[in-house]
């Protein structure tokens, strides 16, 4: 047995990564006695009340498989820079086979992973840098395939915010355009769904037939709803 102060702080971290969290979530840059402290609760009652009365403790630890090194992929937060720039094609391509199979919501979680590698590797690097844009150019088709994944999940507000988000850097990217504008038609902002598909012609007119087919739904859309209105708002002004 042992007297641990600090397995609280670090049993939460360990209930974070098996969450799929960031296991730093919460906690700030100080010491290990400052962030005891600093946390009135850890968000487990079993976490704060040994927190407040420190006891020994036996550890005992189940062995539940033996993976070979290389047998497995360690999650984004416990790789280092050169794997995470290794893992990121890898975890495109487990992405891409994912919503090829229809498993579009696993589909967006190996993508956020892949952009999260990356996103850590861009902070480390000036912004507008040569190896900042180089990692960002990365970025966007991930990003774009998150968003892809987020309409069909009906989404569209994050969508359009990560869409607006590589327009501000790239006025020609069609692919954001177009995903923006089908966006904006479904949450019925009817003339920024426009305004995009305009814009989605303008820089490649060849997208023509994809463009008119969305446009024409956009307005069937339309009418239904505004005879749905009819009909719900029928003789509320005359009473």
């Amino acid at each position: 047995p042992q007297h641990v102060v600090l397995y609280p702080l670090v049993s939460k971290s360990l209930r974070n990564i098996a969450a799929g969290k960031d296991p730093l979530e919460g906690q700030r840059h100080c010491c290990s006695i400052a962030q005891l402290h600093e946390h009135y609760s850890l968000g487990y009652p079993d976490l704060d009340e040994l927190q407040k009365n420190p006891q020994p403790l036996i550890f005992d630890i189940e062995v539940l498989k033996v993976e070979a090194p290389g047998s497995y992929q360690q999650d984004p937060w416990a790789m280092t820079d050169e794997e995470k720039l290794q893992a990121v094609p890898l975890i495109h391509q487990e992405g891409n086979e994912l919503y090829r199979q229809g498993k579009v919501q696993e589909a967006a979680a190996k993508y956020y992973d892949a952009i999260a590698c990356l996103k850590n590797l861009q902070m480390k690097e000036q912004p507008g840098s040569p190896d900042w844009i180089e990692l960002d150019q990365k970025i966007t088709p991930l990003l774009l395939n998150y968003c892809q994944c987020k309409l069909q999940c009906e989404e569209y507000y994050e969508v359009l915010d990560h869409c607006s988000s590589i327009l501000n850097k790239y006025e020609d990217n069609v692919k954001a355009y177009f995903k923006r504008g089908k966006a904006h038609a479904a949450v019925w902002n009817v003339a920024e769904a426009q305004a995009d598909f305009a814009k989605v012609l303008a820089l490649d007119p060849s997208l023509r037939p994809v463009v008119s087919k969305e446009l024409r739904s956009l307005e069937a859309r339309l009418r239904e709803k505004d005879a749905e209105d009819k009909i719900r708002f029928k003789g509320i002004f005359s009473q």
